[in-house]
């Protein structure tokens, strides 16, 4: 069996200071992904004793940002999805291992008066040919904040929140696209019909407390995996970030 586990912890450094550390232990997962590290090389020392450490900086100062800790180090790692305008913000870091490659990855958010939805339409099928790239190889598990509700089950309050950023019809038609291309939503595969659990919450309006959230964050498998699904949970217990921790088992 094998655990993944992954984080947007919106600023590693303010993340550390409510215990991350803790829960990275306490997880022992044999791949931690986080994204939002909100971080420039050498801005932090993580003491993660047994995990290979690969870190994707944005060339934005305290903006984006993934890591990924492994436990076993991986055949390879890369940096990015090979598109110059897309690999500036630190957002994907791939490992390859023996049967699989992990993927992280933090989606561009469209914004406000979804100013960046055009550029975010762009990014999505540029990352859904760079993960159909990499199956030609071998199956892909890929992680993170996708910046997306896909359907209305995901979210606490739809019919308010169509059309803003993460619950566009365009953000949530790209998502099926990337399903029908043939990726799993592994959460979505366990508990088809489960309402009411979420990934993140606004800091504003007490939102958390009153579970008014998004299911934002995912692991998504390719179609080949299936059979080696275990289980997938969403760690809502988990506070220190805006978001909560995912998690995979596979076998």
């Amino acid at each position: 069996m094998k655990k993944l586990i992954s984080w947007n912890v919106n600023g590693l450094r303010a993340c550390v200071g409510k215990g991350f550390l803790d829960y990275v232990k306490e997880a022992d997962a044999d791949v931690f992904c986080i994204q939002e590290s909100k971080l420039q090389a050498g801005q932090i020392d993580l003491p993660l004793d047994g995990y290979h450490q690969y870190w994707n900086y944005a060339e934005k100062k305290g903006y984006s940002g993934t890591a990924l800790f492994s436990k076993e180090e991986p055949l390879s790692v890369s940096y990015g999805i090979g598109v110059e305008e897309h690999d500036h913000e630190g957002r994907v870091i791939t490992a390859e291992y023996e049967e699989y490659y992990v993927v992280t990855c933090y989606t561009p958010n469209s914004q406000d008066g979804l100013t960046r939805l055009p550029y975010r339409m762009e990014w999505e099928d540029a990352f859904l040919d760079y993960l159909k790239g990499l199956e030609q190889k071998k199956p892909v598990i890929f992680c993170g904040d996708l910046n997306v509700a896909h359907q209305e089950i995901d979210l606490k309050n739809p019919k308010s929140n169509r059309n803003n950023a993460g619950f566009t019809d365009q953000e949530r038609e790209k998502f099926t696209r990337l399903l029908e291309a043939g990726f799993i939503d592994t959460y979505r595969y366990f508990y088809p019909d489960q309402a009411g659990v979420y990934s993140w919450w606004s800091y504003r309006f007490k939102a958390r407390e009153k579970n008014a959230g998004w299911r934002i964050d995912y692991f998504c498998v390719s179609e080949s995996l299936k059979d080696r699904l275990a289980s997938a949970a969403i760690h809502t217990e988990v506070m220190g970030s805006d978001h909560c921790p995912v998690e995979l088992v596979i076998r």
